[in-house]
Parts: structure tokens; C-alpha cells; sequence
């Protein structure tokens, strides 16, 4: 688990959501180990995720690091869920580099724009450098519309 500073822990966990129970600590530390249940175990109910804490001689010490432990570990989680919500929504990234182009142009010694994915050719290379991409955009949508029909058969 990282280490996540203090002033980061602002999470503020529902009472109700938490779970606690003491136990006594086991060990050395002499006659308060045996008398005094100092142990503690923090349950969070909705992830299930459980924290236990016998470090400090103090239960109130324990409870402190405790539910640290347990904000830091919840942090943990809600930062891997917005990576990949993030990584769902941005999709697959290509790095660009040679051989990953979507279209090839050629102003020389004929013109020719070729979709890569879909085969797409048009000699009219004017208006696709003006902006006319419609046809293109067609395409592909055809081209992954097929894609879709061939993955679910």
C-alpha cells in the first residue's frame, strides 16, 4: 500500500458504514497485554475491505491509524476507478508512429487520399484538404457497424 500523506485523508467515512471491534493485542508488553483489549479491526461495510491495527499501546492510538489505513486504502481504490473509467472513455491508445496512420495522402505524381481501415480512395484530394472527410467518416462507420455484426456472431 503507498503512502499517502495526512492532509490527503479528508475522506470522511459514515459511522454507520464502519464496523469496529477490539480484541487484546497478543504479544510482549507485560501485564497491560492480557487486561487491556488495545487491538482494533475496522470493517468498511459496502467495499468489505477490513483494517487491523495493534502497533500503538493505546486503543484510541489504533482506532487513529486504523481508519488512516483504511481512508488510504479506500484513496487507493477510488483512484484505480477513475483510471479506468478514464482509460473506458479514451479507449485504446495508439502511439503515433509510422505504420499507425488512418489515411495516406499522395499529391505526387498523381493524387490519391486511401483510408487505411476501410479501403476507402477518392482522386479528389482538394476538397478532402478542405475538410470533406463525410465520405471517410461513412465508411468507417459502415466499417465498424460490420466489425460490431461479425464480433457478436
Amino acid at each position: 500500500m503507498p503512502l499517502v500523506p495526512e492532509e490527503s485523508l479528508d475522506v470522511e467515512i459514515p459511522e454507520e458504514d464502519l464496523e469496529m471491534s477490539y480484541s487484546r493485542a497478543g504479544g510482549k508488553g507485560g501485564q497491560n497485554v492480557n487486561k487491556v483489549e488495545t487491538a482494533v479491526r475496522i470493517v468498511h461495510i459496502p467495499t468489505g475491505i477490513a483494517v487491523r491495527c495493534t502497533e500503538e499501546r493505546s486503543q484510541l492510538a489504533n482506532r487513529t491509524k486504523a481508519l488512516n489505513r483504511l481512508k488510504a486504502k479506500l484513496q487507493v481504490i477510488a483512484q484505480e476507478q477513475r483510471a479506468s473509467e478514464i482509460k473506458q472513455i479514451r479507449g485504446d491508445v495508439v502511439k503515433a508512429e509510422w505504420g499507425q496512420q488512418i489515411r495516406n495522402y499522395v499529391f505526387h505524381p498523381y493524387k490519391l487520399v486511401k483510408d487505411v481501415r476501410t479501403g476507402l480512395e477518392t482522386s479528389d484530394i482538394t476538397s478532402v484538404m478542405d475538410g470533406g472527410l463525410e465520405p471517410f467518416i461513412k465508411s468507417y462507420l459502415r466499417f465498424k457497424h460490420g466489425n460490431e455484426m461479425t464480433l457478436e456472431s
